[in-house]
């Protein structure tokens, strides 16, 4: 059996399961043996794929089946890209379903989340093995609308129907976008297969329509600046390990369209196209980590912190298209595969802190940091997990997140390299973006691990907490140590992607397996090399000595007390540091400008015993002066319209016969 033929038998066995679970999903044993089943195929379809990607990266194989557009069948297919989506999507699957083996039982409705959980896997893996433009759009509406019933699984929880209104209205305008896209591609011959699109000729005009048309279409399902309002609505209205797989695979699903219309089928682009993703990669960075900086909704705080890693992806993206075009491989190469392997650290990573974040809302029932605390020592085993994706997700050595990151930077520093002096301006001005984003993330994990699991309890709920289940922490320590291998053996990952970017861009780095000591060295050891593996080994006998040091020698010195509360002998956990005053400084010289914060403090009068009330205001921009306006002239529109509906039958016969007459003359006049 081809390698095409398992996947889609896995796709229908996924399908198979979720009608299982509408006829199970009321019954106690439906947990079990719907994660349970959707975990054995994930791990079937995951060994397949990654089979063909370091097996035979090369090879292509197909599959017809017989529905679809009459006359072209439904076309999928398995190339190295659509290999490497496949890993990225069947390991989250897998994960996510170990995990929800023990999360799912404190499900509140397992009714509402059991059939569709299996159908939205399916659906992803469909996309990705598409190979003609109907497939592609069937069963990317497919996975939408599967989300779609996801987000809305609690639907009577406060402002979740509002998200899954924006998420269905966002989700049906990529779409729209997508369908254009498509259109244009297949031009007047129609002529949807992936193959054959990708064999013709292009107009640049018409390749930059298309390209427009895709960052609408795919950056609106990704999460880019200014179509991300849905993600910080969406991921947290959903249950947590489906937050993981819309944050963590959901997002690459949308980042695959991107890079096999673009990459792949439009052939080869304009070096302003380039500058356009660069810029809007940057700006999606910084905006993201800032909103995610200021939140202090746990789920909230990680779906902005996608948005900003969504940007370093496109900006690496961004500048392998511009390298690409202006004849520099290896340097297209560089950026190229850091943006992938930044796709697969996101994905662990990410599904790792939503996992975490799902644990603490099971033990406390809260997701308001501000009213957590203390969770290190009542969570030890998940604040650990949790511990770890920060580090990752702060792209600190030795873990996975640096490496990809670090590689973005190399191909940064590549820039006065290029012929054009428009890029040469804007990528360094899109790496100082980059660093500043960087900085931010590492200030916005020391707040959510800081104020969450360190400190005192801030509330009952957190005082009570117990850890989570043993599938539960099974699944944040496996994508733990995925997050730390990655780090550590960084060369076997580079090595794996070189068949894509040689396939896409025309480029591949030099065998980094053939680097002494488990190093790296992107472009020439003269140029630029890390060790994951040295950097962990010093990390961890540092580590273990000072330890030794200080419980051997300087332990009997110490002694316990209370906390210390300024000299006031009673303290209250108040009297602690808060996510918002940990913020203050950034919200104060960033905020305030780029997202409109204000700040009000409420005094008590003289002798009044009350305390001071400081209250934040924090808007979405974007929002505010987009989508607002858009929905409100909408609903002007549609009132003015709605009188329509009340005209005598004269009025109406004079209606349908000025269109006719302006039909006409427009036939008439056309040239």
């Amino acid at each position: 059996m081809s390698g095409a033929a398992i996947e889609m038998s896995a796709v229908l066995a996924l399908l198979g399961v979720a009608v299982l679970a509408l006829v199970l999903s009321r019954r106690e044993q439906a947990t079990a043996i719907v994660y349970g089943a959707t975990l054995v195929i994930s791990v079937i379809a995951l060994g397949n794929a990654a089979m063909r990607l370091i097996g035979d990266p090369a090879g292509v194989s197909d599959l017809v089946l017989p529905f679809g557009l009459p006359w072209l069948g439904a076309h999928f297919h398995l190339d190295a890209l659509a290999g490497f989506f496949l890993v990225v999507i069947n390991l989250g699957g897998a994960i996510a379903s170990l995990y929800a083996l023990g999360y799912g039982r404190h499900e509140s409705a397992p009714h509402r989340v059991l059939p569709f959980f299996p159908a939205f896997l399916a659906g992803m893996n469909m996309v990705v093995m598409a190979a003609d433009a109907f497939s592609f759009l069937f069963s990317w509406e497919f996975m939408s609308l599967v989300s779609w019933a996801l987000v809305m699984s609690h639907h009577r929880e406060a402002d979740n129907a509002r998200a899954g209104y924006v998420y269905l209205v966002m989700a049906s305008l990529g779409t729209l976008a997508l369908l254009l896209a498509f259109g244009l591609l297949a031009g007047p011959q129609g002529a949807y297969g992936f193959a054959a699109i990708k064999a013709g000729t292009h107009d640049p005009a018409i390749s930059a329509l298309v390209l427009a048309l895709m960052l609408l279409g795919a950056g609106s399902k990704a999460g880019l600046v200014p179509l991300h309002v849905w993600l910080p609505l969406a991921h947290p209205a959903a249950p947590s390990h489906v937050s993981a797989l819309m944050s963590g695979v959901m997002t690459k699903v949308a980042v695959y369209a991107f890079i096999r219309v673009v990459f792949d089928l439009i052939g080869q682009t304009s070096w302003w196209m380039s500058a356009v993703i660069l810029l809007l990669g940057g700006i999606t960075a910084v905006l993201g980590i800032l909103q995610a900086m200021l939140e202090k909704d746990l789920k909230r705080l990680l779906a902005y912190s996608t948005i900003e890693n969504i940007g370093i992806i496109f900006v690496g993206l961004g500048l392998a298209l511009a390298f690409r075009g202006s004849g520099m491989g290896v340097a297209a190469a560089l950026a190229f595969t850091g943006a992938l392997f930044h796709v697969v650290n996101h994905s662990l990573f990410k599904s790792l802190l939503f996992m975490g974040a799902g644990a603490v809302l099971t033990a406390t029932g809260e997701r308001d940091m501000e009213k957590l605390g203390g969770l290190i020592h009542r969570m030890p085993q998940t604040s650990l997990a949790f511990l770890a994706g920060c580090l990752a997700i702060s792209a600190l050595p030795p873990l996975n997140g640096f490496v990809s990151e670090w590689l973005a930077f190399q191909a940064v520093l590549q820039s006065p390299q290029l012929p054009d002096w428009g890029l040469k301006i804007l990528v360094p001005a899109i790496g100082g973006l980059m660093a500043l984003t960087a900085a931010l993330v590492a200030a916005t994990f020391v707040k959510t691990l800081g104020i969450a699991f360190l400190g005192r309890p801030r509330s009952e709920a957190a005082e009570r907490a117990k850890e989570v289940d043993m599938f539960s922490l099974t699944a944040l320590f496996l994508l733990a140590g995925l997050c730390l291998i990655g780090g550590i053996l960084p060369g076997l990952v580079i090595d794996a992607l070189q068949p894509l970017s040689q396939a896409l861009v025309g480029s591949r780095l030099p065998l980094q397996s053939a680097e002494p000591w488990l190093s790296i060295a992107p472009i020439a050891e003269t140029r630029s090399s890390y060790d994951g593996m040295l950097v962990f080994v010093f990390i961890a006998v540092s580590a273990a000595a000072a330890a030794y040091l200080i419980h051997r020698l300087a332990s009997r010195a110490v002694r316990r007390g209370p906390a210390w509360g300024c000299g006031f002998p009673e303290y209250s956990p108040v009297a602690q540091y808060s996510g918002a005053s940990f913020a203050q400084p950034i919200r104060r010289i960033f905020a305030t400008l780029v997202l409109g914060a204000s700040e009000t403090v409420t005094m008590p009068p003289p002798g009044d015993t009350a305390p001071a009330r400081l209250t934040v205001v924090v808007v979405d921009p974007i929002w505010t002066k987009l989508y607002l306006p858009v929905t409100g002239a909408i609903g002007w529109t549609a009132e003015r319209l709605n009188r329509l509906q009340f005209l005598t039958i004269r009025q109406y016969l004079s209606l349908v016969f000025g269109a006719l007459i302006t039909l006409l003359l427009v036939l008439a006049l056309w040239p």
